[in-house]
């Protein structure tokens, strides 16, 4: 099973085509429970996604067999130092109380420039501290570009990535680096395949941030139509579809939208068909640089 299951909407309100809000505890026990008769294995979650950790601490069985990936502060600071890995081992211990858990599958730097910062070695180095003592499986790091896994590759040995791919974000599949990543035994975890909802919108219901876009989605949902295919079928296959990609990680707000999203994985689609619609525009691929 390649879907994992994304957990900021356990925490806080994520996606601007969210339109319930924070999932209760109750139905995140029932997306929990039917995740793992489904055979769902991953479940991401990070400091900075509310209280999501909390809340998977609240809820997971003491026998569970999900492996969990969580991640580490955001600097943003041109100099990395030793209290910055303190900070990082020191928030790590706290996101294995939050859950309840004496160890988790894998950590990620949270954002690749504090990596690529002066100093970034250092954090990378307490990662490794922490995988020696049996702490963590995987160290990795979460990326928005291929410029960054070519910088990360050329000094660090990570075992996991986090990467952004969708329909529209195509830049790391035709850049190459899932096939550089896969060549060299790093598991792939892609995140935004929906683009945060984007690509699962209406196009008159778009905010205006995204008017140039408007366009480009409305060719997109008028190929879809004449297939006969949804918006939701076709990017969860798409994504699915990559050989490169390990894990494909999906938010969902309740256990029926799991359910959907189960069944039509096992039906994925050929990806060449949506070459065409291909973006490079980091101000739309970029969810970070929204205005909304």
């Amino acid at each position: 099973m390649k879907m994992g299951l994304g957990t900021a909407q356990f925490g806080l309100r994520y996606g601007i085509s969210n339109s319930g809000g924070q999932t209760p505890l109750q139905e995140v026990a029932r997306i929990l429970e039917f995740a793992a008769t489904e055979g769902v294995h991953v479940l991401d979650t990070a400091t900075l996604y509310g209280n999501s950790e909390k809340v998977l601490g609240q809820v997971l069985a003491p026998n569970h067999e999900f492996k969990i990936v969580t991640k580490t502060p955001q600097y943003r600071k041109e100099t990395i130092q030793k209290a910055d890995a303190n900070l990082l081992i020191e928030t790590f211990q706290a996101s294995l109380r939050n859950l309840r858990q004496t160890s988790v599958y894998g950590l990620l730097i949270h954002n690749a420039y504090d990596l690529l910062a002066s100093g970034g070695a250092t954090l990378y180095k307490a990662m490794e501290s922490l995988k020696d003592q049996g702490l963590v499986r995987k160290i990795g790091v979460s990326v928005y570009s291929g410029e960054q896994i070519d910088e990360i590759l050329k000094s660090y040995p990570v075992d996991l990535v986090q990467l952004p791919v969708n329909v529209f974000d195509q830049r790391l599949v035709h850049g190459g680096h899932l096939g550089r990543l896969k060549k060299r035994g790093i598991e792939v975890h892609a995140r935004s395949i929906f683009l945060q909802g984007l690509l699962l919108m209406e196009p008159d219901s778009l905010p205006p941030y995204f008017a140039t876009v408007k366009e480009h989605l409305q060719h997109y949902r008028e190929m879809l139509g004449k297939r006969h295919v949804t918006p939701l079928q076709a990017a969860l296959a798409f994504v699915c579809n990559l050989d490169e990609v390990d894990v494909v990680l999906c938010g969902v707000e309740n256990s029926v939208q799991l359910a959907q999203l189960l069944m039509l994985s096992k039906n994925p689609l050929q990806k060449e068909e949506y070459a065409e619609f291909a973006l490079n525009d980091a101000a739309i691929l970029n969810p970070t640089n929204w205005i909304t």
